[in-house]
């Protein structure tokens, strides 16, 4: 753990840093599982929405 010492003679006590990396792109299958979670997650949430409009106009 790295310490330092202030003014005074307090100890100050840091978090050791995460070491840094250089992200890679993202591979052809990982775009495409994106495409594909996007289209499901919109799919889901106009799903939703219609559903909760249908509910509200029940009455």
């Amino acid at each position: 753990m790295p310490y330092t010492t202030e003014e005074g003679g307090r100890l100050n006590n840091f978090a050791r840093e995460p070491r840094v990396y250089q992200a890679e792109p993202p591979t052809p299958q990982q775009k495409r599982n994106y495409i594909f979670l996007g289209i499901a997650a919109a799919v889901l949430v106009g799903s939703l929405i219609f559903v909760a409009f249908s509910v509200s106009n029940l009455s």
